[in-house]
């Protein structure tokens, strides 16, 4: 399959360069030139699969033009081992639990997936590969841990200064080897800047070869529509119609349901859901999009002004305001009203949400309020214990914190601090050539 630049669909390139490269140097975003559809046998059999089986015959439906079968297989089965069980919470509410992984957060699957995809591709390849990633917490865990130790391939992890969780800090400062943790005394809007500047800068790309590991990366966005599809493979035989809402901030993760429903998913209605940073809210309502500086809040992985991937969704609806507002209802909510939730979840329903999976489960109660023929699923994105401070003032009693997060906390932090202007860190990226 070809993929093609948001900015030309002229400008087409191999699924290799396009996990290369990352970002077009037009600056758009690459997509696939279509959508495979499953066929309904797929669908029902679906509940005989297990997560990394059924992935398999999705990879296979998007990749098996440009992998060879057995490579897939492998890439498949090494990336996703580990569930993302769907747990009842109350009567027609569900949460697809994403936190099973390494690093306890759902960008654990597409990090992954992305890492053993570029190093197929970087087999035999004789110049080391440089990963740069903005990140406004789990990303940077993710692709750090998922990229850990692979060979020819240098990863470059840019986060806010005070503006990711103590322990997401842990996860990806720590590391040492082939990760690099910098500083950005910024936003993580800056921080996402300062990588697109990097892909187009003619003579950082004549010295380095850059990818992003960031949601704008198809071999990290693409994997993510698997989920999607395991959390209905899960879902009980209940004749309501399905409504899916999803904690949003730079919206790869609402995108790669949008291309879940695409292949054929049966979802009647994504619901995004944000912090008060709600551009993409505002739009849906209506129908100007305004990006601004984004607001430190509770739930810092959404703190987010400018979602890069609303370029991809723009696409997938052919530019209509109209169609991607059928699709998608935008809800936005306070610090309080989040903190609010997980009490009130945690103690009415004995279940303990993190800030980003409440943000959901408001967005998603409020919409079942008016709507009693749908039943529900919300996207739980991360352990609860990555952001202990906020759980544990909400709920007024300390989080136990797995083993895993405790391992990190006990290392020593090691980053590069930055300032927020280009200049500086392309002189960074000039002298590690």
């Amino acid at each position: 399959m070809k993929y093609f630049s948001t900015n030309n669909k002229n400008h087409l390139v191999s699924l290799q360069e396009a996990v290369f490269k990352g970002l077009a140097l037009d600056k758009g975003l690459y997509m696939p030139q279509a959508f495979p559809v499953m066929p309904d046998n797929f669908f029902k059999n679906i509940k005989d699969y297990s997560f990394a089986g059924l992935s398999f015959e999705l990879a296979k439906a998007l990749f098996g033009e440009d992998i060879p079968e057995a490579e897939l297989r492998s890439i498949n089965e090494d990336a996703l081992n580990f569930d993302t069980p769907l747990v009842e919470v109350q009567k027609d509410v569900f949460s697809l639990e994403l936190f099973h992984g390494p690093t306890l957060a759902f960008k654990d699957v597409g990090a992954r997936y992305m890492a053993r995809m570029l190093g197929y591709f970087t087999k035999g390849y004789k110049k080391e590969i440089h990963v740069l990633v903005a990140t406004s917490g789990d990303t940077g865990s993710a692709v750090a841990n998922g990229f850990l130790g692979v060979e020819g391939v240098k990863v470059h992890v840019l986060y806010p200064k005070g503006k990711v969780s103590y322990l997401q800090e842990k996860q990806f400062t720590t590391l040492g080897q082939n990760i690099s943790a910098l500083e950005i005394d910024g936003s993580f809007d800056d921080c996402q800047k300062l990588v697109k500047e990097a892909f187009v800068d003619e003579l950082i790309n004549q010295h380095l070869t850059l990818t992003s590991a960031n949601s704008i990366n198809l071999a990290r966005l693409l994997p993510q529509s698997f989920y999607y599809f395991n959390a209905f493979r899960q879902l009980p035989g209940v004749n309501k119609k399905l409504a899916v809402a999803v904690p949003s901030g730079n919206f790869g993760n609402l995108t790669a349901g949008l291309i879940a429903k695409k292949m054929g998913l049966p979802v009647d209605q994504f619901i995004a859901s944000t912090n008060i940073n709600d551009v993409v809210p505002e739009y849906l309502t209506t129908g100007i999009y305004k990006a601004r500086p984004s607001i430190a809040t509770v739930a810092n992985a959404m703190d987010v002004g400018d979602p890069s991937n609303f370029a991809r969704i723009l696409e997938i609806y052919g530019f209509s305001h109209d169609a991607i507002a059928r699709d998608i209802l935008g809800f936005s909510y306070t610090d309080r009203q989040i903190k609010d939730c997980i009490a009130e979840v945690n103690r009415n329903h004995h279940y303990l949400p993190d800030p980003h999976g409440a943000t959901a489960y408001l967005a998603l109660k409020e919409f079942l309020s008016s709507n009693d023929e749908f039943h529900g699923i919300f996207l739980e994105t991360a352990h609860p214990a990555k952001f202990s401070e906020t759980v544990e003032e909400s709920i007024g009693k300390t989080v136990e914190i797995p083993e895993r997060l405790e391992n990190f906390a006990k290392r020593k932090k090691i980053s590069i601090p930055m300032s927020k202007e280009y200049a500086e860190f392309r002189d960074y990226l000039l002298q590690i050539h």
